[in-house]
């Protein structure tokens, strides 16, 4: 059987290096392309040279030269970023596992386009331990859909630019589904000054923002008498790493269409 080829957007990042190596390590896969800004000092080095045994492929920020021999690319960047390599991919049948968060209506719209001309599997978190969470997080919440307050926590490192983190954002999104409602119609986004009694129909949200924190993510369901607390703790960022490569998998044998790590798992 022929490895995967795959590559990396944002090679010389935290989880671009997790990636790499991940992806070095597995045997059913190959690095064959890694991309990164024009700014970034990495551009024309080796991307697994942090390892200290180099893997013959060089950054690029020219998504032609980056992309030339992939049939995957895994891109945990920025929104605008992630944009420009989705026309690429789309427009070459490249697929794509997308973990980026941040997007907006339009963003999301346009991942969804694409999906029609390339397969895409879109997350805001890779983890298998956290997509197993979000089930729980389902059943939970049909189990306490009235006198139970429901409050999300979240914390991640001081470099996180974008808030509530998108895993908290889909937790909210399928605890409202559950409930049968929209999240946008509940979601209580911060709380300051005199905010009055708590709306009991809410789903709170709470961001802590600090030092190396991968990411915690707790949601509180809060009773009379009784408190059930539903947490995922990351350690480390290789539990994306190994998602994301258990998502390329589950491409492998799909032209085009938009899924989740729920539909990678089997959890629908």
């Amino acid at each position: 059987m022929n490895p995967m080829k795959i590559a990396v957007a944002g090679a010389s990042g935290r989880m671009g290096h997790m990636l790499v190596e991940a992806i070095l390590n597995a045997d059913d896969a190959q690095l064959s392309g890694a991309l990164d800004i024009p700014a970034s000092p990495a551009i024309g080095t080796d991307a697994a040279a942090f390892l200290g045994k180099p893997a013959g492929v060089l950054i690029e920020s020219d998504l032609a030269k980056g992309l030339a021999d992939s049939q995957f690319l895994i891109d945990f960047t920025r929104p605008e970023g992630t944009l420009e390599h989705l026309k690429y991919c789309a427009a070459n049948n490249i697929k794509m596992i997308i973990g980026t968060t941040g997007f907006d209506a339009a963003g999301k719209a346009a991942i969804v386009e694409a999906a029609k001309y390339t397969s895409i599997v879109f997350a805001p978190n890779m983890s298998v331990g956290v997509n197993v969470t979000m089930k729980l997080l389902e059943m939970a919440a049909k189990n306490f859909s009235e006198g139970y307050d429901i409050e999300i926590v979240e914390a991640h490192h001081r470099h996180k630019v974008d808030a509530p983190s998108g895993t908290a954002i889909k937790m909210g999104e399928v605890i409202a589904g559950a409930l049968g409602k929209e999240l946008n119609d509940v979601a209580i986004w911060a709380r300051e000054g005199v905010t009055g009694e708590r709306d009991p129909s809410s789903i709170g949200f709470a961001t802590v923002r600090g030092g190396d924190i991968i990411g915690d993510h707790t949601v509180l369901f809060a009773g009379i008498g009784e408190r059930i607390e539903i947490s995922h703790k990351s350690s480390s960022r290789v539990s994306y790493a190994l998602g994301s490569l258990r998502a390329a998998r589950f491409l492998a044998d799909k032209k085009t269409g938009l899924y989740d790590m729920q539909d990678v798992l089997g959890l629908r």
